[in-house]
């Protein structure tokens, strides 16, 4: 990717390059303790094989709109916020039992076979995926720490760690305590915003920016953008995750459902009901696991209602609001073109 250039495959091939080495190194020292640790190591690996790198590209973007140039340090700082997501989406799919990311096993059904002469095989593969995910947390600080940039511009960014990670479990521990409680639209937001906006969009824009020395303006530019983009990010995520298909998004269809969670399409979807939609809902929530015809059903609900219509217009309204905030600021061309085509990526996915 040449400095003044937006190349997004070689962007993500520097931030691939980044996370393959640094990990195979760490997986490596871990499985060096003990040969029973491979398969543990083979996760961490795991982890961080495939994804657009867009937590990256925000945090890369987010230096360069502040007047940097372009650093190989900079980028290793950067691939750091990819370290955080593979943490979030390892601890994520362990809390909400998920079977499948990228169209493969995650992580504690993976291990299974590692614990499957342990007395209590689930629970003990529960347990070593919960600690892939925080090992991956402690790596994404060291990996930022050790990117090369000087001590001074990580002093001033270091703060803002806290932050990310305070407003993350903030969110995770939203969506638990409200999982089974009335549908709330502005609940079920307020979820987003802190389990993945903020960690998505903002913060690595943020942290980014600090990084450069980035002034108040722009940083206030920074959360008018990212906010509102990071939650559009988060509602096609919801939306896909009932009516995507598998194949596409290597996740399986119906989490959601199955887990009661409280999504914006299922706020949506219920204020909007009447009495017999409802009850037709209720009935349908209340068998222990949705078969195929029961989720086709809920589908069919849903779109009758026009939840999903509904979504894609707040989609629609987040974007607009996002690109509006980037034209307001003062930056160089070719990061407002980047920013202008990571809003796109970030929220015009395939079904």
């Amino acid at each position: 990717m040449r400095a003044d250039r937006w190349d997004t495959a070689a962007f993500k091939g520097r931030v691939d390059a980044v996370l393959h080495r640094f990990v195979a190194q760490e997986a490596d020292l871990l499985a060096a303790v003990d040969p029973v640790l491979g398969p543990v190591a083979d996760q961490l690996e795991s982890a961080v094989a495939d994804g657009k790198r867009l937590r990256a590209a925000f945090c890369y973007w987010g230096w360069r709109a502040a007047g940097q140039p372009d650093s190989d340090a900079l980028v290793r700082a950067a691939s750091s916020m990819e370290l955080v997501h593979a943490a979030a989406v390892v601890h994520d799919d362990l809390i909400d039992d998920s079977p499948l990311r990228h169209g493969r096993p995650t992580a504690h059904l993976a291990l299974r076979g590692a614990v499957s002469g342990h007395p209590h095989p689930v629970a003990a593969a529960r347990s070593l995926a919960m600690l892939v995910g925080n090992l991956l947390m402690a790596l994404a600080g060291q990996l930022f720490t050790d990117s090369g940039l000087p001590a001074a511009y990580l002093a001033r960014a270091r703060p803002l760690w806290s932050l990310l990670a305070r407003e993350l479990i903030a969110g995770e521990c939203l969506e638990i305590l409200r999982t089974g409680a009335a549908p709330d639209t502005a609940a079920s937001l307020k979820v987003i915003r802190y389990k993945t906006a903020k960690y998505t969009v903002e913060q690595p824009l943020l942290i980014g920016g600090t990084l450069a020395g980035a002034g108040e303006r722009l940083r206030a530019g920074y959360s008018a953008y990212g906010l509102p983009l990071g939650e559009a990010f988060q509602l096609r995520d919801d939306l896909l995750g009932l009516f995507g298909d598998p194949e596409r998004t290597g996740k399986a269809d119906g989490d959601d459902v199955r887990g009661r969670r409280p999504t914006t399409l299922w706020a949506e979807a219920w204020r909007i009901a009447g009495a017999d939609e409802r009850e037709r809902l209720r009935g349908l929530l209340g068998r222990p696991e949705p078969d195929r015809e029961g989720l086709e059903t809920i589908r069919e609900v849903m779109s009758g209602l026009g939840a999903p219509d509904r979504v894609e217009n707040m989609i629609h309204a987040r974007v607009e609001e996002a690109l509006d905030a980037l034209h307001e600021l003062d930056m160089p061309a070719s990061a407002a073109g980047a920013l202008t085509e990571l809003a796109h990526a970030a929220t015009v996915r395939p079904y």
